[in-house]
């Protein structure tokens, strides 16, 4: 079987050499030349996927999988196409589909009879159908169900563990026909392995459900209940912040009954997930009240974060703030919708001066990226600093700030580590240390 995937980003480039290690030649399209250089020669483009480097080896070694720049030219040998291409809103948090048309024409362009184009990207209820499907054929001049095939599948694993997350959870998959779907899932099938699962309502593998729309509902309806959830936490942290509570002590206490699942509250919610999907369902579903509410919220957490520390301090004007960490994620390096941005935007508006701390970046890397690194000669000048995400580093790279007084830690990560008494540490709803730092 010949196999296009098309778009060789973080969730693309894992599931065509995944693809590719079931002895389907792979063809992988993108319109980055120096990513398809990189994967044709065997180098992975964005290092920190577990397995990544060491099966990329492989499948290029075997000539199972090659990438190129024209995805019309790979469609046009294939049998499955896998359309992984970002979907991302505008301004106005509207999606923004520009790429994904685009792609959807170099598709069509190439398309075969007999075909099956799978869409992975996440997308906004009845886009497959109404909007895709549509152009497909309208492109290709040939008709789906009849012609060519056409599925919805969203992926459903995390950057950094891609591969075992294909393991672990179920393949949604839908079809725009009966057919279509009975093809989509019999590609799946042999392409996935599945581990067993005893808490699942029937056994792990791919699931088909009803309808496209529906499974392009299954991947709003996960990530947009992590948005919520998290942003009632964010509440009940502020909550607990007004009244001196330990929200970490509540929230645990909550959750040893089996039916409350409070998720932690954070500084920030960033990445190409949670931060979006919610406002493709609020494009679907504009009076959803409580999810707005809970973006809303969410997204002003690092503002709530730095009023903390100016209730603290009165001005920071002048001072330098140390960031601990620019990734939205612990250990992965990926600093999309960081909330380490925002962070800088409302220090600067303050009149203070950011500096950043982040293992996973180099010097250079954080100055391409606006942010002035940490150096032996900043590490006197600091007071204030803020845990945007956690490292274990950061425990000792504390210790060798001779000035630092003030510590707002963002991820509750810091209340067991033992710091030294010097240090007032502020939590996200769970103060650890005087009420009155000054």
């Amino acid at each position: 079987m010949n196999v296009t995937v098309v778009g060789l980003g973080k969730i693309g480039l894992p599931l065509a050499v995944q693809f590719a290690k079931k002895n389907s030649k792979v063809f992988g399209a993108d319109i980055n030349p120096e990513t398809v250089k990189m994967v044709n020669n065997g180098i992975e483009p964005f290092p920190g996927e577990d397995k990544l480097q060491e099966f990329l080896t492989k499948v290029i070694a075997d000539g199972t999988l090659v990438a190129s720049t024209n995805t019309t030219e790979c469609v046009s040998f294939s049998d499955v196409i896998i359309v992984v291409v970002p979907l991302f809103v505008n301004e106005k948090a509207e999606p923004d589909f520009r790429a994904l048309d685009s792609a959807t024409i170099d598709i069509a362009k190439g398309l075969k009879k007999g075909s099956l184009v799978s869409y992975e990207t996440t997308l906004p209820v009845g886009t497959t159908r109404n909007r895709f499907t549509k152009a497909l054929e309208e492109h290709s001049g040939m008709s789906v169900g009849i012609d060519f095939h056409v599925s919805f599948s969203p992926e459903r694993v995390l950057t950094g563990r891609v591969f075992s997350d294909l393991r672990k959870y179920p393949k949604i998959v839908a079809g725009i026909t009966s057919e279509c779907a009975e093809i989509a899932k019999k590609f799946y099938s042999e392409h996935l392995d599945f581990d067993p699962r005893t808490d699942l309502s029937k056994k792990n593998g791919v699931w088909l459900v009803g309808s496209v729309e529906s499974a392009e509902f299954v991947k709003l309806a996960e990530t947009t209940y992590r948005d919520v959830n998290i942003g009632l936490a964010n509440q009940f942290a502020k909550f607990a912040d007004e009244l001196c509570l330990d929200i970490y002590e509540v929230i645990t206490s909550a959750n040893s009954q089996p039916f409350s699942h409070i998720h932690s509250p954070g500084i920030s919610v960033g990445g190409h997930c949670i931060p979006i999907y919610p406002q493709f369902y609020l494009w679907n579903n504009p009076t959803a009240s409580i999810v707005q509410s809970a973006r809303e919220t969410n997204a002003g957490m690092p503002e709530y974060a730095i009023s903390k520390i100016l209730n603290n301090f009165g001005s920071i004007s002048g001072r330098d703030i140390l960031i601990f960490g620019l990734s939205y994620r612990d250990g992965v390096k990926e600093d999309f919708l960081s909330g380490t941005y925002d962070l800088q935007e409302q220090i600067n508006a303050a009149g203070g001066r950011v500096v950043c701390f982040d293992p996973l970046y180099t010097d250079e890397e954080l100055i391409e990226k606006g942010f002035t690194p940490l150096n032996p000669s900043l590490a006197d000048t600091i007071e204030i600093a803020i845990l945007h995400n956690t490292n274990e580093l950061y425990v000792s790279k504390i210790g060798n700030l001779p000035s630092l007084k003030y510590i707002y830690d963002g991820r509750n990560f810091l209340d067991s580590k033992g710091l030294d008494s010097r240090f007032k540490v502020q939590g996200l709803g769970n103060w650890v240390g005087e009420s009155d730092v000054y």
